[in-house]
């Protein structure tokens, strides 16, 4: 080990240490110390050789204490927070600076954030102004707010945005892909009223093909919808039925924006058939229904909080010197940060949500409530979310496709370190380190998820490497699959609206000027827009999957592990490129080199 201290100057300032490197006598050649936190005060910080340990692999318990004393000093400012009840628990803190020094923004990330916020905020300003004596006659009126160095995707968004089956063709790789499921039967809440047989003979025929599909919002139905200056706000909780074409197209049969309710009649069905503006309310209501939850469920939840979940429970378990803990931690870079970012700007009271967003106010907050009461361990595993949702096999999901690859990839290299330190399934069962981590994550951290799936032991080395592909897939892919595609689909306002300022239609005589009414007004949209577009940048201070620069490991065996991972990003992300070539939609956010390492924005 090493110890350091930083000398007393007239200025006491933070020291960043990334590493020490010692020469040995003879032929011991370099050791290795890897630091890469803030030395701060007049305290003294050891640090171990880079070599992972575990327990069992210390037998005369030389670093015991070590260990032990790291793990009481990390528990003292990593400490659990609360922000509401029936959410699973964030890191303490309200703000950048009650965070640990180490989980802060960096002088360049912090930079651009803040700079970049203000320009975001000043553009608002003096074009918001303008919104308030301008009005929206037509649907085509909102491209007065239709980005400038749009992306190409972007653009073909706003020239496709009605037609059928580019709406079906969204929620199979658009940036939520997460709620589509094969159809095992008619949903109980599609009611169907007298002279729609042909429809359920339709229905029927594809469920029996195995080509029915569908997409129920029903997490949204009863949630209180906002208020937004005096004006109320609607919020809808529709159900789609969707038939898998052979050329792998995704068309919508039916939609019904409202489930059933006792003594009231049949909720309307919306069909293609329909008067084209009476069809086209039905699908806007559909894609700011998924606006809702794809924020909420799908980005917010299932990547950043998640991920906050796991970056905790890490820090106050492992020790530095555990290899489960060194392979992990570059996957949780400024995610704390982020995520307070979030909770005080984002969904906080009086926050971007409550000023613009339908679930504001309250609403979002009961969302995610409902959206944790119902995450499984399943559900974050590509190979069994999938499978669950019967998308295996269906070419036209590209992201499935790119979800499975990506697993794959980050699973082998899991395999391969777990390989180097854990040598039999009793090792993983003997090491209380890494049952402690587990514990922590599924107990306190997810609030006794156990019944959901999650484990709260470990019990063989195949367990503890789809346990830890699953935190590595979560903080990486998931996050990017759900991130990445906001710039593109939702530019277009038109394409997912953050609020619907009339209730849904109960009838099909519906003009221009209904949906125009419907939608955000010009000032809601530029808001929404200007919030797009700063959050879906790409971001300048970004780290690659897989090329992080900080060296934890020691040794040529986990070195040469690394050296396979990356190969194989840069294999898969090569094929990307080639076949995204030859499609008329390219999917891009599952691509590697797309990816971020952590979560970060």
């Amino acid at each position: 080990m090493v110890k350091l201290r930083k000398h007393k100057v007239l200025l006491s300032l933070d020291w960043f240490c990334k590493w020490i490197s010692v020469q040995g006598p003879g032929t011991q050649g370099e050791a290795f110390f890897p630091c890469y936190r803030w030395v701060q005060g007049h305290r003294i910080i050891c640090l171990p050789e880079g070599t992972a340990r575990t327990l069992s692999d210390d037998p005369q318990n030389l670093f015991k204490k070590y260990r032990e004393q790291e793990l009481e000093e990390r528990r003292k400012v990593y400490r659990w927070g609360s922000w509401k009840n029936g959410l699973i628990l964030p890191i303490a803190g309200n703000r950048q600076l009650d965070l640990p020094r180490d989980e802060r923004f960096l002088e360049d990330k912090d930079l651009d954030f803040s700079v970049s916020l203000a320009k975001a905020w000043k553009d608002m300003a003096i074009k918001g102004t303008l919104d308030i004596i301008n009005c929206v006659k037509g649907l085509e009126d909102f491209k007065k707010i239709f980005p400038r160095g749009k992306t190409a995707l972007a653009e073909r968004v706003h020239d496709s945005w009605k037609n059928d089956a580019f709406f079906g063709y969204q929620f199979l790789n658009d940036a939520n892909p997460m709620l589509l499921r094969r159809s095992s039967r008619l949903p109980a809440r599609l009611v169907l009223p007298p002279g729609m047989e042909d429809l359920k003979t339709q229905l029927e025929k594809e469920l029996q093909s195995g080509s029915l599909f569908e997409v129920d919002f029903s997490l949204l139905d009863g949630v209180k919808p906002n208020v937004i200056i005096f004006k109320q706000q609607y919020v809808a909780a529709p159900l789609v039925m969707l038939k898998l074409q052979p050329d792998g197209r995704l068309l919508p049969m039916v939609i019904q924006l409202q489930p059933p309710r006792h003594g009231c009649p049949p909720p309307l069905l919306f069909l293609p058939s329909d008067p084209p503006m009476a069809w086209l309310l039905a699908k806007i209501w559909v894609r700011s229904s998924d606006f809702q939850l794809h924020q909420l469920q799908s980005h917010l939840l299932r990547g950043h909080l998640i991920a906050e979940v796991i970056a905790v429970a890490t820090m106050r378990s492992l020790p530095s010197l555990h290899p489960i803990y060194k392979l992990l931690i570059p996957h949780f870079r400024y995610t704390m940060a982020i995520n307070t970012l979030a909770r005080s700007c984002l969904v906080s009271e009086c926050g971007i949500f409550d000023l613009v967003v339908s679930t504001g106010s309250g609403g979002h907050v009961d969302i995610l409530q409902r959206a944790t009461a119902c995450l499984t361990y399943r559900s974050l595993c590509p190979p069994d979310d999938l499978a669950d949702r019967g998308l295996l096999g269906v070419k036209s999901s590209l992201y499935g496709q790119d979800a499975i690859r990506l697993w794959g990839i980050i699973s082998r290299y899991v395999e391969g370190m777990v390989g180097l330190f854990y040598k039999s399934d009793q090792a993983v069962k003997d090491d209380l380190e890494l049952q402690a981590w587990c514990r922590e994550m599924t107990e306190t951290g997810l609030q006794t998820a156990q019944d959901r799936g999650f484990p709260i032991s470990l019990e063989s080395r195949a367990q503890l490497c789809h346990f830890v592909t699953m935190c590595t897939f979560t903080c990486t892919g998931q996050h990017a699959s759900n991130h990445l595609g906001q710039l593109d689909w939702y530019s277009w306002i038109l394409n997912g609206p953050c609020t619907m300022r009339k209730p849904p239609p109960i009838s099909k005589d519906v003009t221009e000027k209904d949906i125009v009414d419907s939608l955000p007004n010009l000032h809601q949209a530029r808001m929404q827009k200007t919030v797009t577009d700063f959050l879906g940048r790409r971001q300048p201070v970004m780290v690659a999957l897989g090329q992080h620069e900080e060296k934890y490991f020691s040794g040529p065996e986990p070195q040469a592990v690394l050296r396979q991972f990356r190969e194989a990003l840069a294999a898969m992300d090569k094929e990307i490129e080639v076949r995204n070539a030859v499609l008329d939609l390219p999917y891009e956010y599952l691509r590697p080199s797309m990816i971020e390492n952590s979560v970060t924005i």
